[in-house]
């Protein structure tokens, strides 16, 4: 596996072929990279809506009407939809729910590692919850972690992607009920395999030069 190849030639996606599938066992794949991806004091703030049927893509498509209807077609006509979302509260029980999770999965060899674990990870997540201000944009952030992810493990298994974030997002909190489950849309991350005439997939790549980006420490 060569990463700049993969970086190189995975694109935004603008248009699907709908007749093409993405096999159960790839996208297996593609769900432990939603699963597995990194995040700040393991936080894991997200919930993942996913769609691969016509029914399920069509009621995520609804956030993808009027002024956001040029991302509809891309929605219909991928192989499988996720729309991520991101928690409204980092609660002292969501942190207590995280901690006894990683104790069953065998992370604290002793009782003080579990004790020790948690409050370091109460120390971060209060410096976000009471002295920056600034929970909602960190947890926010954790879910841009898992899109970049799984766009470049998408790309690894030769999967089209694009990210969406040009959708109505209260339009689809209330299609799902989201707010009363305590999460709120973020963005949607449509896959499947390009078209042959998508625009997009002949042009060249286009990124600032290293010398502009990069700064070597001496």
């Amino acid at each position: 596996m060569n990463l700049t190849e993969i970086a190189k030639s995975r694109y935004a996606t603008k248009k699907f072929d709908a007749s093409k599938r993405i096999p159960d066992e790839t996208f297996e794949q593609i769900k432990a990279l939603l699963r597995l991806s990194p995040s700040s004091v393991n936080s894991q703030p997200w919930h993942f809506i996913i769609a691969d049927t016509a029914a399920g893509k069509q009621r995520l498509a609804k956030g993808a009407q009027g002024n956001y209807s040029a991302n509809e077609a891309k929605i219909l006509n991928a192989s499988h939809v996720i729309l991520f979302c991101v928690k409204t509260e980092m609660s002292d029980v969501y942190l207590q729910h995280l901690l006894d999770n990683e104790d069953k999965d065998g992370r604290f060899p002793a009782s003080e590692n579990k004790l020790m674990a948690g409050k370091v990870r109460a120390f971060y997540a209060d410096l976000h919850r009471k002295q920056w201000n600034d929970t909602p944009s960190w947890m926010e952030k954790q879910v841009y972690l898992n899109m970049g992810t799984l766009l470049l493990g998408a790309g690894a298994l030769g999967i089209d992607a694009v990210p969406i974030e040009g959708i109505d997002k209260q339009v689809l909190n209330t299609e799902f009920g989201l707010t009363a489950q305590g999460y709120a849309a973020v963005a949607i991350v449509a896959l499947g395999y390009r078209a042959e005439d998508d625009f997009n997939a002949a042009l060249p790549k286009s990124r600032l030069p290293q010398e502009e980006i990069f700064t070597f420490l001496k």
